[in-house]
C-alpha cells in the first residue's frame, strides 16, 4: 500500500512514464500514413513535430513546476482564469477526451500487432476484443498499486527501446536501397506537405504531460519535471526517426502504406527472416503497452481532480489508497467503447488536434502570468503562433480530402461542450 506521503516516483519512472505516454501506437499508426503522404521526409516531418511538442512542452513545465497540481492542463487553466467556470470544465472535458482517444489508439494499435501473424490478422471484430483485453490488463495493474505500476513501466519502456533500436539499426543495415534513391523517385512533395504531416504527428509525442499528473507522488518536482520532459521528448525524436529510416530503406513503400497498421512488423518479417519480425511484434506490444499504461496513471488523476471540482460526476473523485479508482475504471470504458465504435484514421486525428487545441491554450494562460512562471514571453508567443498553426493545417488537410471525418470530429467537440456547459451550470449553484 502506498502511504500518502511516499514520494515513490524518481527520475527513471517519471522519464519511464512520460516515454510509455509518447513511444506507443501513434508512431507505428503515423508512419504509414506519412510515407503516402511525403514519402522519404518523413524524418523531416517527424523531427519538426518534435519541435512543435518542445515548444508546448515549454509552457507545461513553467506552470508544472509553479502549481505543483496533479490536476495539470486542467488545473492550470482554472488557477489562471478562476472566474470561468464554464472556460475550466470545457478544458477539463476536452483534455480527458484526449486522453481516452489515445489509449483508444494505443490498445488497437496493440491489437494489431498483437494478432499480426495470426489468421486473424484482418478481423476487426478480433482487433477489438484484444484491444479490450490490454485495456482490462493495465487497469488492473493500475488500480493494483502506484508503485509497482511505476516498476512494470520501467521494464517495459527501457526493454521496449532497446528493442526498437535494435530492430531500427537492424533495419538499416539489411536496406535495399538508399536515401539519395527515395528522394529522387519521390516525386513533387510541397513542404506545406510536411507541415501537415508533422502536425499530424504531435499525438506521437502526447504524453509529455502526464509526468506533471504525478506531482504528488515524485522526487524533487523544481529539477525533475523539465529533466523528464526534455529528456523523454529528445528520446522519443531520435527513436522516431531511427524507426522511420530503418522502415523506409527496408521495406518498400507500397507495403507500408497497404499493411499501415502493422507495417514494420509484415516489412520486417520479410527482411531479417521470422525472428525479424517478431521481434517487431515484440516491440510494438511493449510500446503500446507502456502508453496505455502510462496514459491510464496520468490522465486518471486528472479525471478525478476535475471530478472534486464537479465537473465531472462526483463519485469519479473518489480514490481507495489514494488510487482514482473509479477515474481509471471509467476512462477505460470509455476507451474501450470509442475503439467499438470508431474508426483508427479519426482517433488519431481526434488526438492530435484536441492535444494542439489544449496545448495553445496552456500557451496563452502561461503567457498571461509569465512574470511569476519566469517564462520568456519570446518563445510563449512563438508557442502559440506554432501551435496554432498546427491546428490550422490538419483542419485545411481534412477539409481538402476527408470532410466527412471533420463533421464527425466536429461533432464530438461539441457534444463535449454540452457536457461541459451543464456540469459548469451545475458545479456554479452548488459552489
Amino acid at each position: 500500500m502506498l502511504a500518502k506521503n511516499d514520494k515513490s516516483l524518481g527520475l527513471l519512472e517519471l522519464i519511464a512514464i512520460a516515454l510509455g505516454g509518447m513511444v506507443g501506437g501513434g508512431i507505428f499508426t503515423i508512419l504509414g500514413i506519412s510515407v503516402s503522404m511525403i514519402g522519404p521526409y518523413t524524418p523531416f516531418a517527424i523531427a519538426i513535430g518534435g519541435g512543435i511538442a518542445a515548444m508546448a512542452a515549454y509552457s507545461y513545465i513553467k506552470l508544472g513546476v509553479y502549481y505543483k497540481d496533479e490536476g495539470a492542463t486542467y488545473s492550470f487553466y482554472k488557477r489562471t482564469f478562476p472566474k470561468s467556470n464554464f472556460r475550466a470544465s470545457l478544458i477539463g472535458w476536452w483534455v480527458i477526451f484526449g486522453y481516452i482517444s489515445t489509449i483508444a489508439l494505443y490498445a488497437y494499435t496493440f491489437s494489431s500487432y498483437a494478432l499480426s501473424s495470426s489468421e486473424y490478422a484482418n478481423s476487426e471484430f478480433a482487433r477489438k476484443i484484444v484491444a479490450g483485453a490490454i485495456i482490462f490488463i493495465f487497469t488492473s495493474i493500475n488500480i493494483w498499486s502506484v508503485k509497482g505500476m511505476g516498476k512494470i513501466e520501467d521494464i517495459m519502456v527501457y526493454t521496449k527501446l532497446v528493442i526498437l533500436v535494435v530492430i531500427s539499426f537492424t533495419l538499416m543495415n539489411h536496406g535495399k536501397t538508399t536515401l539519395p534513391v527515395l528522394f529522387e523517385n519521390s516525386g513533387d512533395v510541397t513542404f506545406l506537405s510536411i507541415l501537415i504531416v508533422s502536425s499530424l504527428t504531435f499525438v506521437a509525442y502526447e504524453g509529455f504531460q502526464l509526468v506533471i499528473n504525478a506531482v504528488n507522488e515524485m522526487e524533487n518536482p523544481e529539477k525533475n519535471i523539465p529533466r523528464a520532459i526534455y529528456s523523454a521528448i529528445s528520446l522519443a525524436i531520435l527513436i522516431y526517426i531511427a524507426i522511420a529510416l530503418g522502415a523506409m530503406l527496408a521495406i518498400p513503400f507500397e507495403e507500408i502504406i497497404q499493411n499501415k497498421e502493422y507495417a514494420m512488423a509484415s516489412g520486417a518479417d520479410k527482411v531479417l527472416g521470422h525472428f525479424g519480425g517478431e521481434l517487431v511484434i515484440v516491440g510494438a506490444l511493449l510500446a503500446t503497452s507502456s502508453a496505455i499504461s502510462g496514459t491510464i496513471f496520468g490522465a486518471s488523476r486528472q479525471m478525478s481532480v476535475i471530478a472534486s471540482d464537479k465537473y465531472f460526476p462526483q463519485f469519479l473523485a473518489k480514490k481507495v489508497n489514494n488510487i482514482p479508482v473509479f477515474s481509471i475504471l471509467t476512462m477505460s470504458i470509455l476507451a474501450f467503447s470509442l475503439i467499438l465504435i470508431g474508426d483508427l484514421q479519426m482517433i488519431l486525428e481526434f488526438g492530435s488536434v484536441t492535444f494542439l487545441i489544449v496545448s495553445v491554450l496552456m500557451a496563452f494562460a502561461n503567457h498571461k502570468i509569465r512574470h511569476k512562471t519566469n517564462s520568456s514571453p519570446v518563445v510563449t508567443t512563438l508557442s502559440i503562433l506554432s501551435l496554432v498553426s498546427g491546428t490550422c493545417l490538419i483542419l485545411f488537410y481534412d477539409i481538402q480530402n476527408q470532410i466527412e471525418q471533420l463533421y464527425f470530429i466536429v461533432g464530438i467537440y461539441c457534444v463535449l461542450t454540452i457536457c461541459a456547459y451543464i456540469f459548469s451550470r451545475k458545479s456554479k449553484r452548488l459552489s
